[in-house]
């Protein structure tokens, strides 16, 4: 049996970061619903990259003392599909999905993102997937059909709809996961981040300009505020600047079964701030779906040691 690698000195630390990071991203899902309502989807996006690369670059001015670091010329292409990929579609995406969609099903819809990179990494003939792997894919989309069969049935086509253009988001940040791993490992997490925010979020905060000048903002009182900016700043900034570290600290094996919590910790914020109801045909799908995405994700190691 061989002997299990020896804890990092801050690994409780990081777990604790990351049970705090879980309730942060599971109360986003709300927390974005209700700005939507307020300013609508385009201003929140106009706002969040108004904002997230003015972070970008102070991030690199403090990480290398300079605004833009240098970069060479056959990096920045790449840097700017990544951009197009992880920001630009990927948080278009999900943005309008959730405005579409529930809070509740947002999260679960978003967790079924290792099941894309399964498949990508298939495709790309990076990995073979055993036979419980692929039982695990085929009950995790049996599962996404279970849990939307209530709003389809039902003729709920908006919110059926938003939770297929979440599909398709997951599946996109399923790439862009799978596409950045050599650049991060050349130019590390701070400058990929730092360029990728910049080159694909502020062709996002042109876009959407004339949604976020004709946004209400006197609307906005002063909680709303403090929402909006810890919705960008906190949740999706530094959330996922701390999610690096703690893969780092902890490992992504150990890391990602912890994600499995946001769907219920969403749900569990979306009955009691915004009233939603979950059916037990939805209950059923998403259990089926989550069943699925860990067994599809792990299935592969637990074979390895059972060896």
């Amino acid at each position: 049996m061989p002997h299990s690698a020896p804890l990092h000195r801050f690994d409780q630390r990081a777990l604790a970061v990351a049970l705090v990071l879980v309730v942060i991203w599971g109360g986003n899902f709300t927390l974005q619903k209700y700005l939507f309502g307020l300013i609508s989807p385009g201003g929140f996006l106009w706002a969040r990259y108004l904002i997230m690369p003015v972070c970008a670059l102070f991030l690199m001015r403090w990480r290398f003392g300079r605004w833009l670091p240098p970069l060479p010329r056959k990096d920045w292409l790449h840097m700017a599909w990544l951009g197009f990929i992880g920001h630009s579609l990927h948080v278009g995406l999900v943005t309008y999905g959730i405005h579409w969609s529930t809070a509740f099903s947002s999260s679960v819809i978003l967790a079924c993102g290792p099941i894309f990179t399964l498949l990508i990494l298939r495709v790309q003939g990076l990995e073979r997937l055993s036979l419980p792997q692929m039982a695990g894919v085929s009950l995790a989309f049996g599962g996404v059909l279970m849990f939307l069969s209530d709003k389809l049935l039902g003729g709920n086509w908006q919110a059926g709809g938003g939770d297929l253009v979440l599909l398709v988001a997951a599946g996109l940040f399923s790439y862009y996961t799978v596409a950045v791993k050599p650049v991060m490992e050349r130019h590390g997490p701070v400058l990929t981040m730092g360029y990728a925010t910049l080159l694909g979020g502020l062709p996002v905060m042109l876009l959407s300009l004339p949604a976020g000048l004709n946004a209400p903002w006197s609307v906005l009182d002063f909680w709303a505020w403090v929402g909006l900016f810890w919705s960008i700043m906190v949740s999706a900034f530094v959330g996922w600047l701390a999610w690096g570290w703690i893969n780092t600290v902890r490992g992504v094996a150990r890391s990602a079964p912890l994600m499995y919590l946001m769907p219920p910790m969403a749900g569990l914020f979306a009955w009691a701030l915004s009233g939603e109801q979950y059916t037990l045909t939805k209950i059923a799908g998403a259990g089926v779906t989550l069943l699925g995405v860990a067994l599809a994700q792990y299935a592969g190691q637990i074979k390895w040691r059972l060896r």
